[in-house]
C-alpha cells in the first residue's frame, strides 16, 4: 500500500525529470541558433562599376563571409560615387592603368572582373600576376583559347579561378538536381532551353563585336548552355546550330541575333536551345524523363526562380543570388568548398567550347563532335 511519503517522492522525481527535460530542449533550441560567423571574410574589390557591378555591391551588404572593400574603374566620378555609397578606402581604389600595384595592397584578397566580355581574358591574367584571386563574370572569355591561358596563369600564380554562375548555388535549380540524382525523373531523354529578350541600344557594348566576341551567345545563350549541362548531368557530345538574322543593321556581321542550337549527350538525351537578342519573354527551362519532368520559368532571371515537377511546385526559399554566390565563393577560396555544380574556371572552360563548337556549326552547317 502506497504512503503519502512515496507519492510526494513520486511526485518530485516526476517534476525533477520534467525540469531537466525543459533544460535538455532550451540547450538544444540554443545549439540550432544560428552563431555568429567568426570566420575569415573574402576581402573583395568589383572591376567594372556598371549595372551588374553595382548589383552584385548592393546584394554584398547582407554577406556574411565576403566583403566589398575595393574597386577599380576607369571612370573617376564613378569610384568616388562607389567610394561615399559603399565606403570604400582610398588606398583601395585603382583604375584600369594601376590595378597591378593591387599585389601590394594586403587588404584585398580577391578581384571580381565584371566588364565587357572581351576584357576578362588580359584582366584576369594581370589579376593572377598580382597574386589575388579571380572572380569572373561569364562567358569567362572569348573562346577556349583565352580561356585555358587564365587558367594556367592562374595556377601559376597558385590563386583561385572562379566564375560568376550564380544559379550553381539557388535553391530551387539544386532541388532539380536534386531530383535527377535521385532518380526521380528517370532515365532523361530531353531539355529544352530558351533564353532571350529584345536588345534596346544599338550601340551598347553587348552589340559590338570587338567588346562582347559576338552576340546573344556570348550573353544570354550560356545560360542555356550551362543549364543543359547541370539539368540533364551529362557533357555533350557533339552540337548542331543554325542562326537567324532579321535585322542585319542592328546585328552587325559578327554580332548573332538569334540562334537555335541543339546538343546530344553520351547517354541519348538530346537538348534543343535557344538564344535570342529579338524575341521577349524567353526564359525557360524545361527537362522530361521517364518517370517524371521539371520545368523552371522564369529559370534565370534575378528575380525569384519559379518551378514546378510532376511531383508539384518548387518551394524551396527565395534568396538574393548574389549575396548566396559571394558567401560561398569565400568558403571555397577560403576552404577548398566543393559546390554541387563547380563555379572553377575548368567549368568555365566547358562552356567556351560549347560556344566555339556553336558558331563552327553555324558557319559549316554541319554538326561539330566535342571532346573532353
Amino acid at each position: 500500500m502506497n504512503t503519502r511519503r512515496d507519492f510526494l517522492q513520486k511526485m518530485g522525481a516526476s517534476a525533477l525529470m520534467l525540469q531537466l527535460g525543459s533544460i535538455s530542449t532550451f540547450a538544444n533550441a540554443f545549439d540550432q541558433i544560428e552563431q555568429p560567423y567568426q570566420g575569415r571574410v573574402l576581402r573583395v574589390a568589383i572591376m567594372g562599376l556598371g549595372g551588374y557591378g553595382t548589383r552584385v555591391a548592393d546584394a554584398m551588404k547582407a554577406c556574411t563571409k565576403a566583403k566589398l572593400v575595393g574597386v577599380i574603374s576607369g571612370t573617376p566620378s564613378k569610384i568616388k560615387e562607389w567610394q561615399t555609397k559603399y565606403n570604400i578606402p582610398e588606398k583601395n581604389c585603382y583604375n584600369y592603368d594601376n590595378f597591378d600595384q593591387v599585389k601590394n595592397n594586403p587588404d584585398i584578397d580577391a578581384i571580381y572582373v565584371i566588364t565587357p566580355n572581351a576584357l576578362h581574358h588580359s584582366q584576369v591574367i594581370r589579376v593572377a600576376k598580382a597574386g589575388k584571386h579571380a572572380i569572373c563574370e561569364k562567358p569567362m572569355a572569348l573562346n577556349a583559347k583565352e580561356g585555358q591561358e587564365m587558367l594556367d596563369a592562374c595556377k601559376k600564380a597558385n590563386v583561385k579561378l572562379l566564375v560568376g554562375y550564380r544559379l550553381h548555388f539557388e535553391p530551387r535549380t539544386l532541388e532539380v538536381i536534386r531530383m535527377r540524382n535521385a532518380g526521380d525523373f528517370g532515365k532523361i531523354r530531353f531539355f529544352q532551353g530558351q533564353c532571350g529578350f529584345k536588345a534596346g541600344d544599338p550601340t551598347q557594348w553587348r552589340l559590338n563585336k570587338a567588346l562582347a566576341g559576338g552576340g546573344s551567345m556570348m550573353d544570354i545563350g550560356i545560360y542555356a548552355i550551362n543549364g543543359a549541362r547541370y539539368m540533364v548531368g551529362e557533357e555533350p557530345i557533339w552540337v548542331t546550330a543554325q542562326e537567324t538574322k532579321t535585322d542585319p543593321v542592328k546585328f552587325k556581321e559578327g554580332v548573332d541575333e538569334t540562334i537555335q542550337f541543339q546538343l546530344g549527350f553520351p547517354s541519348g538525351a538530346v537538348a534543343s536551345c535557344l538564344s535570342s537578342y529579338n524575341i521577349n519573354h524567353l526564359d525557360r527551362f524545361f527537362m522530361s524523363g521517364d518517370k517524371g519532368f521539371a520545368e523552371m520559368q522564369p529559370s534565370t532571371g534575378y528575380g525569384p526562380i519559379k518551378g514546378r515537377t510532376h511531383l508539384g511546385e518548387l518551394t524551396q526559399p527565395i534568396t538574393t543570388h548574389q549575396t548566396v554566390q559571394m558567401d560561398e565563393m569565400a568558403t571555397i577560396i577560403f576552404e577548398d568548398k566543393k559546390p554541387v555544380v563547380p563555379v572553377n574556371g575548368e567549368e568555365g572552360l566547358k562552356d567556351l567550347k560549347i560556344i566555339d563548337a556553336i558558331y563552327q556549326a553555324v558557319k559549316t552547317g554541319k554538326q561539330v563532335k566535342l571532346t573532353a
